[in-house]
């Protein structure tokens, strides 16, 4: 098998455009291949760790993301100034933008992600839709609309509750449930003004809402010239506005027969694409079907590492970050073949820095202490340090924590310890979120839907809960807000 052409050259440079956690993890897996790492950085992360981490750091601009972190051309210019072969994305930003990788390619330089022409198909959920259908993969019913009115002939015709989507976009920006025709006007309004804030795009499209729909993805990797791996499914079903806290791999109680619906589906997209270095898949699961396979239904393709890639890596003891970087030099990605099912349960808990007993208030400041867990099978991706400052301007995650075990029940139980082994001062997290869903029988069972934590968070008996899962105390000592909005 060949591989697409990259820079021929013995130890590429590579142009970190991003921040957080994965600039952190990007710069660690050019350190294993001896890769030279460059970090490109916002005013507000001049003293990041991956700025400490990297071979040399370039300023792009002022704190905010769309003077800095969401400016293809400063990206580009930064990549050219310091001569680097290879730019690697990160997730969120410009990960999936099209005019970034264009202005790669027209200046040589390669792009650690698939090519403009794949995220100009996939980037558009319509257009990945038509796609889907064009390749037999199972789709929900659903329409693009324009108006309040041809939104209320779509879903007429669909049937309620539908879901309203921003054509461009991710992360579970601009989208809403709607129950019934007397809101619809109202939402459509609203989801296209969100989705032109977001995006850039105010496009929308309606889509059947299924009340017991479990999200389930598929890794893929992708060598460019129709060559594809499929490398297992992940569940993050425990979602909170569409927000997942926390994934799984592989996901729980799928028949063999459900498995294979979404690996096939999967490739099959992937294949039709020629797609290139790491991608993700996401489905629907109807929990409630009494088939074998389950109603299965395909959501999106996101064209890019995901933030919950460390699970399948763990899973099945591959290292994907590395995997875009040899393939973006123009070398074998070195990945396996894998079974459909890993010899290992992985679990990560997303901990973010806001406060869940405030309605997941963010929480800015001075992180004056930090204890991580630490142990066999437990993993922490992090960008963050004792007396660092977490600014405000982008998300809030502080850490993942992931935690590999033989199985599911060994897998979650050290997931909670290693939950309950976190000590963090200065801001406020999400961890007693998560000790509350991992303990849940409803979870250890497996299987909970994306509408599951709406039940569980906040908890119906405040008292019990705060008995093992304490506020901070009243006394302690004030964050440092500096810079956050009012």
């Amino acid at each position: 098998m060949s591989f697409p052409t990259g820079p021929a050259v013995s130890r590429p440079r590579v142009l970190v455009a991003n921040r957080g956690e994965i600039a952190v993890r990007v710069v660690t897996a050019c350190r294993r291949l001896e890769f030279e790492p460059v970090v490109a950085v916002s005013a507000a992360d001049v003293d990041s760790l991956a700025a400490r981490l990297a071979d040399r750091v370039v300023r792009l601009g002022p704190a905010q993301a769309s003077r800095s972190y969401l400016r293809p051309e400063l990206i580009a210019q930064a990549a050219l100034q310091t001569g680097c072969d290879i730019v690697h994305p990160g997730y969120g930003f410009l990960s999936e933008k099209v005019e970034l990788a264009e202005l790669l390619e027209r200046e040589g330089i390669a792009f650690a992600g698939p090519r403009s022409q794949t995220l100009r198909e996939v980037g558009d959920k319509a257009a990945a839709r038509r796609m889907a259908v064009a390749t037999g993969v199972p789709v929900a019913p659903a329409s693009e609309v324009d108006d309040p009115a041809s939104a209320r002939v779509a879903a007429a015709e669909i049937g309620y509750p539908v879901l309203l989507k921003a054509v461009h976009g991710g992360g579970g920006r601009g989208i809403h449930r709607v129950d019934g025709p007397d809101d619809l006007a109202r939402l459509v309004d609203v989801a296209a003004a969100e989705a032109r804030a977001a995006f850039a795009d105010g496009a929308l499209y309606l889509e059947k809402f299924y009340g017991s729909g479990r999200h389930v993805e598929v890794q893929i990797f992708g060598d460019g010239e129709g060559g594809v791996l499929i490398l297992g499914d992940r569940d993050c079903s425990v979602q909170r506005r569409h927000q997942k806290l926390i994934e799984e791999c592989p996901a729980p109680g799928l028949s063999e027969a459900t498995r294979a619906l979404l690996h096939d589906s999967a490739r099959r997209l992937a294949e039709h694409l020629r797609y290139r270095g790491a991608g993700t898949c996401e489905f629907l699961v109807d929990a409630a079907s009494p088939h074998d396979p389950a109603t299965v239904v395909f959501l999106e393709m996101n064209a890019r590492i995901q933030v919950e890639h460390p699970v399948t890596e763990e899973a099945f003891g591959i290292d994907l970050v590395a995997a875009q970087l040899l393939l973006a030099a123009g070398r074998p990605h070195g990945l396996p073949e894998v079974p459909p099912v890993p010899p290992a349960h992985v679990v990560e808990c997303r901990l973010t820095a806001e406060d869940p007993w405030h309605d997941f208030r963010p929480s800015p400041g001075r992180i004056t202490r930090l204890d991580l867990p630490r142990g066999p099978g437990v993993r922490v991706d992090t960008h963050v340090y004792e007396s660092y400052l977490f600014p405000p301007y982008y998300d809030s995650l502080l850490a993942k924590v992931i935690v590999r075990g033989h199985d599911r029940a060994a897998a979650v139980a050290g997931a909670l310890a290693a939950v309950d082994a976190i000590r963090v001062d200065g801001v406020a997290t999400c961890a007693d979120v998560h000790r509350v869903v991992l303990a849940h029988p409803d979870f250890r069972a497996g299987g909970v839907t994306t509408g599951w934590l709406a039940g569980v968070w906040p908890p119906a008996s405040d008292t019990a809960v705060h008995d093992d899962f304490p506020r901070p105390p009243a006394d302690q000592e004030p964050r440092d807000t500096a810079g956050a909005p009012a």
